[in-house]
C-alpha cells in the first residue's frame, strides 16, 4: 500500500484527508494544532504526528500538503529532500523561482510532484478537453471563465490567487500553450491592497484569446467556463445543480461567405458524462502516478506554468488596482 501523510486538516485539508482515507492510503495526519491532529487521526483510525516525524518516517511514501500557501514551498522542499512524493495544494509556491526549484528537485530525485488543480480532474472538464483535442469545436478562438460568489472574504490573499489558479490551469490545458501577453485589472472595496474583483486577459501564440473574471463580491455563485471555436461552442457550468446540465455544446457556426459574418445558430445539446467526485479522482491520480512512476496531469511543470501566469497578472494588477469605496465603509 502507498502510505500517505496528510499535512493541514483545515477547511480544505479535511476533504483531502477524507479522500485518501476512503481510498485506503491515509496513514498519518499532521496539523499545527496537536489536538486537532489527534481528533482527526482518531476519526480515521490512523496516527497523528509532527511534520518532522513524517519526514524521518521510512514508512511514509508520500505527503499531501494543504497548509497556508506561504508554507507550500518550504514544506514541499523538505518532503522532497526527505525522499517523499509530494501532492501540494495550489499554488505550488508564491515565487516562480521557488516553484522551478521544486520541479528540478523532484525530477533530480525521481519523485512525483503534483499540484492540486482540482478542476483538471473534474470528469466534465476532462470530457470538454477531449472534445477540444478531437477538434469538435474547431480552431479555438476565445476561452473565458467566470468564478464568482459572495464570500468567503480573504484578508491575506487577493481573489486572483484564491480563485483564478483553477481557471488559468483549465485554460492552459485547453489551449495547450502559455500566453504571450497577460494583463489584469482589479477593484478593492474592503481590505487595503486586497483585490475583491479581478479580470485577467491572455493572448496565445496560436491566436486564441482568454480571460478570467474572479470575484467574491457577487450576488450569486457562478462557475462557468465557455469555449468558443470556429466550428462550435461549449459551456462547462459547474454551478449547475443537475449534473446533466454541466456541459452543453452549441454547434453554432459563423458563415463568412457573405459581406457580413452571419451566425447559424443551433440548439444546445447536453453532453453525457459519468458522475464522479473530482477530488477523489485527483487523489487517486496521485496514488496511481506514484505507483506507475509517471508524471501527473498537473505535475510540477504544469503548476509552474500556472504560477508564471499568476505572477505576470499580479504585476499587471499592481498598476491597475482601484480602491472603489472608502475602506471599511460597508464592512
Amino acid at each position: 500500500m502507498t502510505s500517505i501523510a496528510h499535512v493541514g486538516h483545515g477547511y480544505w485539508g479535511r476533504n483531502l484527508a477524507r479522500n485518501f482515507h476512503e481510498l485506503g492510503h491515509l496513514a498519518v495526519v499532521v496539523d499545527p494544532d496537536p489536538k486537532a491532529a489527534e481528533a482527526a487521526a482518531a476519526s480515521y483510525g490512523v496516527r497523528a504526528a509532527t511534520f518532522e516525524e513524517v519526514l524521518s518516517d521510512a514508512g511514509v511514501d508520500g505527503v499531501s500538503i494543504a497548509s497556508p500557501a506561504g508554507l507550500h514551498y518550504r514544506q514541499a522542499k523538505a518532503a522532497l529532500e526527505a525522499g517523499k512524493h509530494v501532492y501540494v495544494e495550489k499554488p505550488l509556491a508564491l515565487d516562480v523561482a521557488e516553484a522551478a526549484e521544486l520541479c528540478a528537485l523532484a525530477e533530480a530525485r525521481g519523485l512525483t510532484l503534483m499540484v492540486g488543480h482540482l478542476l483538471q480532474y473534474h470528469p466534465v472538464y476532462l470530457k470538454l478537453r477531449a472534445m477540444v483535442e478531437a477538434g469538435e469545436l474547431g480552431r479555438l478562438l476565445h476561452v473565458y471563465s467566470n468564478r464568482l460568489s459572495l464570500g468567503k472574504f480573504r484578508t491575506e490573499e487577493n481573489v486572483l490567487w484564491s480563485f483564478a489558479p483553477h481557471d488559468i490551469s483549465m485554460i492552459l490545458g485547453l489551449v495547450g500553450e502559455e500566453p504571450v501577453t497577460v494583463s489584469a485589472q482589479g477593484n478593492v472595496a474592503f481590505t487595503p491592497g486586497v483585490a475583491d474583483l479581478v479580470s485577467v486577459q491572455m493572448r496565445f501564440p496560436g491566436g486564441a484569446a482568454a480571460h478570467v473574471l474572479a470575484s467574491w463580491m457577487h450576488p450569486f455563485k457562478e462557475q462557468r467556463l465557455v469555449v468558443i471555436g470556429d466550428k462550435g461552442m461549449a459551456v462547462f457550468e459547474d454551478s449547475q445543480p443537475d449534473w446533466d446540465d454541466k456541459l452543453i455544446i452549441y454547434r453554432h457556426i459563423v458563415d463568412v461567405a457573405g459581406p457580413v459574418p452571419a451566425p447559424a445558430k443551433a440548439d444546445g445539446e447536453r453532453v453525457a458524462v459519468e458522475k464522479q467526485e473530482p477530488l477523489k479522482q485527483e487523489c487517486r491520480h496521485f496514488i496511481q502516478s506514484i505507483k506507475a512512476g509517471t508524471a501527473p496531469r498537473t505535475d510540477g511543470r504544469e503548476g509552474l506554468a500556472v504560477l508564471r501566469v499568476l505572477d505576470r497578472a499580479e504585476k499587471s494588477l499592481a498598476t491597475n488596482l482601484i480602491e472603489s469605496a472608502p475602506l471599511g465603509e460597508n464592512a
